[in-house]
């Protein structure tokens, strides 16, 4: 259980945060970029259900965001704790495949309503689409930084820790474009649903 009776306890005043292991790096290090910016992902979601919530069209998508809301704190405990061979004294959290396989039965369900795409989109369209949007180009650095750190000499990430960051960049994508559609539905059509990308539109006048 996590009991946090301060606030703030200066330990950290000195430019380090502790990890998992009890170990104390930079907040500059690159683990806690990675986890930072899962954090960050899980913040810029708090905004987008600001919007699903508020839309009764949008709710099997609000339900799946909250559950996603908690694995990130999973995945972010995951990336906390690096494997060091030794024993902590108590079991590590870690993403398993059954979170990851979620991810993609929530893609596979809400894509199938979806008419397949013929161009990029822009994100852009309702305020859920467009911060759903920022939600996943968020979430594309996590992956990033998890890969760097990944493929840097004494660090090691779980494969599913990855591949939960990558469905999930996935699974926002697909929200977008859900949330996007179902506002056209609703207007009867005065909303355009994707907004494409036109190849080199601004070129003219």
């Amino acid at each position: 259980m996590v009991v946090l009776n301060r606030i703030y306890t200066r330990t950290g005043d000195d430019g380090t945060t502790a990890l998992g292991t009890g170990e104390r790096r930079p907040k500059y290090d690159l683990r806690v970029a990675a986890y930072g910016t899962v954090d960050e992902t899980n913040a810029v979601i708090g905004v987008a259900r600001l919007h699903t919530g508020a839309a009764p069209v949008l709710a099997d998508m609000e339900a799946m965001l909250a559950r996603v809301q908690n694995d990130l704190f999973d995945l972010g405990a995951d990336l906390a704790t690096p494997e060091t061979g030794e024993d902590l004294g108590y079991e590590p959290l870690r993403i398993v495949a059954s979170q990851v396989d979620r991810l993609e039965r929530d893609i596979d369900t809400l894509n199938a309503g979806l008419k397949p795409l013929r161009s990029f989109v822009l994100p852009a369209g309702t305020p859920a689409a467009a911060h759903l949007h920022v939600a996943r180009t968020v979430c594309r650095r996590a992956e990033r930084l998890a890969v760097e750190l990944s493929g840097t000499l004494g660090e090691f990430v779980a494969p599913e820790a990855m591949k939960y960051l990558n469905r999930l960049s996935d699974l926002l994508f697909v929200m977008s474009r859900v949330a996007n559609a179902r506002a056209a539905g609703e207007a009867g059509g005065e909303i355009a649903g994707d907004v494409l990308w036109v190849p080199a539109a601004g070129r003219g006048d």
